[in-house]
């Protein structure tokens, strides 16, 4: 999921979506206290942050948002996922570029993680970037990117899961990357918590 689906964008349903959870909603999370109790306990698994981005469809005006919902999927062919919000006006945007860009954030990269994860504005305002070989922005210091298309979606309660076909890809640098742990930045809560 994008950082805080409250305040972040992240995305809506665009294109054939397939519901994914059959069965029943359970009650797990139906007030503010189950869900705090929920986002906690998932807190404890850390991952990675990565940036999407797009030459917008027409216009070539960039696009971005920010997402920590990044995992690979398969070797052959080769597929990576990408979870977006079902509210977001950024990723139909993205979406109808036919094609994006998945940037992988290095640990120095948490001010710029916070640019593209901010809702309005100008998110590209003094951010250097290359073109990807589709034309979409590769976002300079970034550990690695992969161009991608959209392969498939799938419905997933307030998010979507939108697998990509990797169509090229590349690493940029061997540096330690952006992590995400217990609300905070993996840095950050080491500091916070006594190098512990």
């Amino acid at each position: 999921s994008v950082l805080d689906p409250g305040r972040h964008q992240g995305a809506r349903r665009g294109g054939p979506v397939s519901e994914i959870c059959a069965g029943p909603a359970g009650p797990l999370v139906t007030d503010d206290g189950a869900a705090w109790h929920f986002r906690r306990v998932l807190g404890a698994f850390a991952t990675g942050v990565v940036v999407v981005t797009a030459a917008g469809h027409r216009t070539g005006f960039p696009l971005g948002l920010t997402a920590n919902s990044f995992t690979s999927i398969s070797l052959s062919p080769p597929l990576v996922s990408v979870c977006m919000a079902r509210t977001s006006t950024t990723w139909p945007r993205i979406r109808a570029a036919e094609g994006h860009c998945i940037n992988i954030l290095a640990e120095h990269q948490r001010g710029l993680c916070r640019q593209f994860a901010a809702s309005g504005g100008d998110k590209f305002s003094q951010v250097r970037w290359t073109a990807s070989p589709a034309g979409h922005p590769i976002l300079d210091q970034a550990l690695g990117w992969l161009d991608c298309k959209v392969e498939a979606e799938y419905a997933a309660g307030d998010h979507v899961i939108v697998v990509c076909r990797v169509m090229d890809l590349a690493m940029l640098s061997d540096g330690p990357p952006l992590i995400f742990y217990r609300g905070e930045y993996g840095r950050e809560y080491v500091d916070e918590a006594g190098g512990q």
